[in-house]
């Protein structure tokens, strides 16, 4: 699998990427599903943030951002890892905790 990457300034470009790539992933219809998210927390300490989306036919779909290597992995409906992106400069995760969806 290899790694793409990408630039994404803000938070609202990772949750629209994210979501494009979920739906992308089983063809479904981009924003037709809510983007769940939550901010996994190590020691403390924000370190990530776990997004899914629930589709048709329990449909369930997952993407990692992972802070400490910013890095995206996204997950299929079996578990199986389908892409992982490399992100350049990404916002911080503070930002997230603090920002509106």
């Amino acid at each position: 699998m290899p790694t793409e990457t990408q630039r994404l300034d803000d938070l609202l470009a990772i949750r629209r990427y994210v979501t494009e790539t979920l739906c992308e992933k089983d063809q479904l219809e981009v924003n037709s599903f809510p983007l769940h998210e939550k901010v996994l927390v190590r020691s403390g300490t924000p370190c990530g943030v776990h997004f899914s989306l629930y589709g048709p036919r329990s449909l369930y779909l997952a993407a990692i951002w992972e802070t400490d290597r910013n890095t995206i992995l996204f997950y299929g409906s079996r578990g199986e890892r389908f892409r992982k992106t490399q992100l350049i400069a990404p916002p911080r995760i503070d930002e997230l905790i603090d920002s509106p969806r």
